[in-house]
């Protein structure tokens, strides 16, 4: 660490140490180890969700993306202020799934399926639940809070689609979006067929099965779309014995390519099972890759795109910024703060509280 990087490093220790408990950072593990080390907390959005909706402090500075401190807002009280360091820290994820486009494909699909709207409970037997990944605007979670939906992560996705059908009836289906890839791949791992899937591409003609059960949105992270089975098979041609982990959000023929797949959290403690000498490709965001490899100095860690770049999202939020944040928060003023509508915070709230009350 230059002298400039550790000034700023032992300023941001500094300005912690006047808020003391009245300040709490949460990181996710996309990000850089020079933000890393200031957190407080190091997880994924699940747990970052539930570490936000239990804290007391009064400054919530949360090193993470939009829609995660949108997220944090919801769920804590009035007297509690959430910070983001950089406001251009967004989701390209996120961006692909805007709430008009759901709400004209949510009509279509009622429309083409004569499934029911869990809003108008005595229209029928079978439903259309909604369900969002937390990688979403605040405005959609509200949508589906309002439409009997629910959020979820890449940690809870099974249990979360296991609710939704036990709402939708016996031919009820669910609409999954923004990320196509997780929603397929747990759906899979479920039992349901590609037959009774269709991918939902706003803009176009879309034709859903009559007897579908999960509809798609067409959304995908960049950064996981990037992994592909040609890297798993030349890391296994060097490494016979190796282990393949990805995340569920990698295209369906790398999941299935794979060893195992996960969340984060699941990754991260996929890894810590593995046997001195073990060697390993990851498939996932490239610092937390590297964190990975530098705390297990016994495993051969490598990401399985060894030219892959981090999340430029997530890359956003620099130490200076975490710096500049903390000091106008001692100087008395609220910097950044991610404020959501009264009016969008009821429904979004209802369902990411359903979400929190499922076990992962």
């Amino acid at each position: 660490m230059g002298s400039d990087e550790q000034a700023i490093a032992d300023r941001i220790s500094e300005l912690k140490e006047i808020l003391g408990d009245d300040l709490l950072i949460l990181g996710h593990h996309y990000q850089r180890d020079q933000i890393v080390m200031h957190a407080d907390v190091l997880g994924d959005s699940f747990l970052l969700a539930e570490l936000a909706a239990k804290s007391n402090a009064k400054y919530i500075v949360f090193c993470g993306v939009h829609f995660m401190a949108e997220s944090a807002d919801i769920l804590t009280s009035d007297k509690q202020s959430i910070v983001l360091p950089n406001m251009r820290a967004g989701c390209s994820m996120a961006d692909m799934a805007v709430l008009h486009d759901v709400e004209k494909a949510w009509g279509e699909i009622l429309e083409q399926t004569g499934l029911c709207d869990p809003a108008e409970p005595e229209s029928g037997e079978n439903f259309l639940i909604p369900v969002t990944y937390m990688n979403s605007a605040a405005d959609l979670k509200d949508f589906c809070g309002r439409h009997g939906g629910i959020v979820c992560t890449s940690s809870n996705a099974s249990g979360i689609l296991e609710w939704a059908y036990e709402r939708a009836g016996p031919k009820g289906a669910v609409l999954f979006f923004p990320d196509q890839h997780l929603g397929r791949n747990t759906g899979l791992s479920m039992g349901i067929p590609d037959s009774r899937m269709a991918v939902w591409t706003p803009g176009e003609k879309n034709q859903i099965p009559s007897d579908v059960k999960i509809v798609l949105w067409h959304g995908f992270c960049s950064v996981h779309k990037r992994f592909t089975t040609t890297q798993v098979d030349d890391f296994r041609s060097r490494n016979p014995n190796g282990v393949v982990v990805v995340h569920p959000e990698c295209p369906r023929e790398v999941v299935d390519a794979a060893d195992a797949n996960g969340s984060t959290e699941f990754i991260r403690r996929f890894v810590a099972k593995q046997e001195p000498g073990t060697h390993i490709a990851v498939g996932t965001e490239i610092n937390m890759v590297a964190r990975l490899d530098k705390q297990y100095p016994e495993l051969h860690i490598e990401c399985l795109e060894p030219t892959i770049c981090p999340c430029s999202t997530m890359y956003m939020i620099h130490p200076v910024y975490l710096m500049d944040v903390l000091e106008k928060i001692v100087e008395g003023d609220i910097p950044n703060q991610v404020i959501v509508e009264k009016k969008v915070q009821e429904g979004a709230k209802v369902a990411l509280e359903r979400m929190l009350s499922i076990k992962q």
